[in-house]
C-alpha cells in the first residue's frame, strides 16, 4: 500500500534539522566564503518547494544558539517567528546543482583563544569584589557563543573572606549575542586561579560543536 500524495506532502514539509546538504555546504565554503570547518557544526531545515519540482527551501541556523535562546528548532516552520536566528535561507536543487541563498546575519566562530597563563592573568586582574570575567567555551553544559557551548564565568567572591567563602566562584552560562546570561549555573568555588585557569583551558579551543 502507497502513502497518499497528501501524507508524502505533509511529511516532506515536516523534516528535522539535519546536516546542511552537501550542495549547499560547498557553496557556502566556495561562494560565501565561509569557514570550512564552521559550515559542517551548522544546521538546516528543509522543506519541498512549492514552486520548483526538484527544489528545496532552506534555511541555516545555529543549533547551539538556538538552545541558549531556548528555542525549539522541530523544523521548517519553527523559524518563521524566529528569524533572528536564521543564517541563510533560499532554496537549492540537487538536479540542477542550483543554489540561491540569502544572508541573513553574519556568523563566525574566530574568537581569541586564550592561553591557560592569560587566562590565569585575568582571574588575578580583577580587583573588585563581585567583577566577573568570562571565557567561551568549546566543552560543557552550556549552549551559544563562537565555541558553541557557552562561557565560563569567574565572579570575585564579595563574600570573601567570609566563614567557609573561598576566593572564586565558577560558573558555566548560556551565551546570547555574545555576553553570557548573567552568572548562569554555580558549579564550584576555589581560591586558587592556577586550577581555575587549568580548568578553563581544558574546554577553552577552537570549536568542535
Amino acid at each position: 500500500m502507497f502513502p497518499s500524495k497528501k501524507s508524502a506532502k505533509k511529511e516532506e514539509k515536516f523534516l528535522k534539522p539535519g546536516a546542511i546538504p552537501g550542495l549547499v555546504q560547498k557553496h557556502l565554503v566556495a561562494e560565501r566564503k565561509m569557514e570550512p570547518d564552521l559550515v559542517p557544526l551548522l544546521k538546516a531545515v528543509v522543506r519541498k518547494s512549492t514552486t520548483e519540482e526538484t527544489a528545496f527551501n532552506i534555511r541555516v541556523f545555529d543549533e547551539s544558539e538556538a538552545l541558549a535562546k531556548k528555542v525549539q528548532v522541530k523544523d521548517y516552520t519553527s523559524l518563521d517567528e524566529r528569524p533572528d536566528l536564521i543564517i541563510y535561507e533560499g532554496w537549492f536543487d540537487e538536479r540542477s546543482k542550483e543554489v540561491k541563498l540569502e544572508e541573513k546575519k553574519r556568523v563566525s566562530s574566530e574568537t581569541t583563544i586564550f592561553s591557560e597563563a592569560e587566562i590565569r592573568q585575568k582571574i588575578e586582574a580583577m580587583r573588585e569584589p563581585g567583577s566577573t570575567v568570562f571565557f567561551y567555551m568549546d566543552r560543557g553544559g552550556a549552549h551559544g557563543g563562537p565555541l558553541g557551548m557557552g562561557a565560563a564565568v569567574v565572579e570575585l567572591n564579595p563574600n570573601y573572606p567570609g566563614k567557609k567563602q573561598k576566593r572564586y566562584n565558577v560558573y558555566i552560562a548560556d551565551v546570547v549575542e555574545m555576553q553570557p546570561v548573567g552568572k548562569g549555573q554555580k558549579l564550584w568555588d576555589s581560591d586558587k586561579p592556577k586550577e581555575i585557569a587549568r580548568w578553563i583551558k581544558e574546554a577553552h579551543h577552537k570549536r568542535i560543536y
